[in-house]
């Protein structure tokens, strides 16, 4: 069997119906979509999730939990990832981009504290958390809010 010998299953494929063709078609005139209604206008037929009146059952069930429209989101860089930089480097955002470590921004970048710190480093980050801020001072390195 060669690629240009592969055919789908007998059965599997269906000739597009071709409508408005006249009336020997046997599909032609009203197009198969009977006569009058909201189904045979252009455009006509009802939105997805629409139960006739009836109240859908999205705005029958309860609401849950709430989105806070002050919410930051942090891009997220572990102690561990640090340890690819040389000792006594300046750690920046721009710094931790080029290498990879950090795709996008978002509001900010936020040092975690997973892993160890080998090597001093002067960390420049917008947050750390507190394990953070204690593994990079144990391994002789500063941190700075920016």
């Amino acid at each position: 069997m060669k690629l240009h010998e592969v055919r789908p299953i007998e059965g599997a494929t269906h000739y597009k119906k071709r409508v408005g063709r006249g009336p020997g078609s046997g599909m032609g005139k009203t197009s198969t979509r009977g006569s009058k209604g909201q189904n045979s206008r252009a455009g006509g037929g009802v939105r997805p999730a629409f139960e006739g009146g009836q109240t859908p059952l999205f705005k029958r069930l309860p609401k849950r939990g709430f989105t806070n429209v002050n919410r930051k989101e942090f891009a997220v860089v572990n102690l561990v990832d640090l340890n690819k930089f040389d000792p006594n480097a300046v750690v920046t955002v721009d710094l931790l981009k080029q290498a990879g470590l950090v795709k996008k921004e978002y509001d900010g970048v936020k040092i975690l504290g997973n892993g160890e710190l080998s090597k001093p480093l002067v960390v420049k980050a917008h947050k750390f958390s507190k394990a953070a801020e204690a593994a990079i001072a144990k391994a002789g390195g500063k941190t700075e809010v920016i």
